[in-house]
């Protein structure tokens, strides 16, 4: 007789192994329930299941990491379980961008994109009447909404993205010298024909996986109580909810995940992720990634199931991404200095430090979750909804101080541009502009004080 209480012990065990280095973590305050928070800082950082589960969700949790981490393959395959990769995709498995369920990084070693790094693609269109439509941005009308790297057998990839960096120099106040990186983005090898004259070229680079089920639990009034689109107290910055509809919905969805928040639950995106970079259709999204010019793509054979990834698989990635700990932050003894400094600098005006979720347990995300103008030198010429080129969802900071450890490598921004975060810090712009100036008018000492603060949260 199989024991099932000690299958989820074994199991437990071997997704914890490794990280536990406690004695450099601090628990921010004692009301918090230690079942949603880790205090590893290891690789495996970003892996581990809540606490107290039962052995079913133990079973669910292993099942969602599984279809999360195991590859997919083309079909027809003996392998009916994860077949219907493509015809179109750029990865053949979720933790292709998410290594370790952390951040991705734009380049390799030698500059060549890695499949972190996706590129959509859309062509100028009306806001309100995408609005009307139901649509998030007009697709490029050969390649769809977002470029496909590879292809099944017999069918043609994409094309080929390509990326080159100049180094831009500037100055901080005390004379100390920094060179920012200035990427240009070209699509090489386009296997069906030139792109769309005024097609933008968007670069998204994956986002670390930290604490999505939490930020589902906020309630949605705290957040739209933080909107401030007129800048009314004028104190330059705004804030703006980004409003989306989901296939087949006839209600708005407050967007609170991707770079635009473009998404409005772990569910939906895990699906618009498979549907875009895999190719993997679902009840979401049903309908194959290919565009009507696409011959070989729109002939190629289908999966065994109805759908791709059927409910079921969905739903059990769907729990695996939303039971994930949120690392804890780590110790700093001048962390009341440092959060001085942010406030002064007036970072916590999008970075919002806390919310409480929907249990009354305290978070610290660092985010707004709104969209915020950030210039025209972070534009991307892509819109998402109400997100215009310029506007950006704030990214939550927690946990960023663990991307290189996590990844491997670590980059920064929506394209990867930033290789730390002083970089990402000195690229902000627009609503942000006065407080990039005024970290850039610190002394030396007061920006590593600053940057070593934001290692630790």
């Amino acid at each position: 007789m199989i024991n099932n209480s000690l299958i989820a012990m074994t199991l437990t065990s071997f997704l914890l192994v490794g990280c536990s280095d406690t004695q450099k973590t601090s628990n921010p305050t004692s009301a918090i329930p230690l079942k949603y928070f880790s205090s590893g800082s290891c690789k495996m950082a970003l892996t581990y299941p809540y606490d107290g589960m039962s052995n079913e969700e133990m079973d669910e949790f292993v099942r969602g990491k599984s279809f999360f981490r195991i590859p997919w393959v083309e079909a027809p395959s003996a392998t009916t379980a994860r077949d219907g990769l493509g015809p179109l995709f750029s990865a053949n498995t979720c933790m292709n961008c998410h290594p370790g369920n952390g951040a991705g990084v734009a380049v390799d070693e030698k500059g060549d994109v890695k499949r972190d790094l996706v590129f959509r693609l859309s062509i100028p269109g009306n806001l309100n009447n995408i609005f009307k439509m139901k649509m998030p941005f007009c697709p490029e009308p050969t390649y769809g909404g977002q470029l496909s790297v590879n292809g099944n057998h017999e069918v043609p990839f994409e094309g080929t993205p390509k990326v080159s960096y100049e180094e831009a120099e500037g100055k901080y106040s005390d004379g100390e010298v920094y060179s920012l990186r200035v990427p240009s983005y070209r699509i090489d090898d386009l296997n069906y024909g030139k792109l769309h004259k005024d097609t933008a070229i968007a670069p998204h680079i994956a986002l670390a996986l930290i604490g999505l089920g939490l930020i589902e639990q906020i309630p949605q009034a705290d957040i739209l109580a933080n909107e401030d689109i007129n800048d009314t107290d004028k104190d330059g910055i705004s804030g703006k909810a980004n409003w989306i509809y989901t296939p087949n919905s006839e209600t708005k969805k407050l967007g609170l995940f991707t770079w635009k928040a473009g998404s409005p639950s772990v569910r939906f995106q895990s699906a618009n992720a498979a549907s875009n970079d895999m190719g993997l259709t679902s009840s979401v999204f049903p309908k194959e990634n290919c565009m009507p010019s696409q011959k070989e793509c729109n002939e190629a054979p289908k999966g065994y199931h109805d759908f791709d990834m059927p409910d079921s698989r969905l739903d059990a990635i769907n729990y695996y991404l939303t039971h994930l700990k949120v690392p804890l932050p780590r110790k700093f003894e001048k962390k009341k200095e440092a959060e001085e400094l942010f406030a002064q600098l007036t970072c916590k005006a999008c970075h919002t430090p806390s919310f409480k979720t929907a249990e009354g347990v305290k978070i610290q995300p660092y985010s707004d979750f709104l969209l915020h103008d950030m210039g025209d030198d972070l534009s991307d010429g892509h819109p998402n909804f109400l997100a215009t080129a310029n506007e950006w969802r704030t990214p939550p900071l927690w946990g960023i101080g663990l991307y290189k450890k996590v990844s491997g490598e670590a980059n920064y921004l929506h394209d990867g541009r930033a290789r730390s975060i002083e970089e990402a810090i000195l690229w902000h712009g627009g609503e942000a502009e006065k407080s990039k100036e005024a970290f850039k008018a610190l002394s030396k000492s007061k920006r590593e004080l600053l940057l070593h603060y934001l290692e630790t949260i």
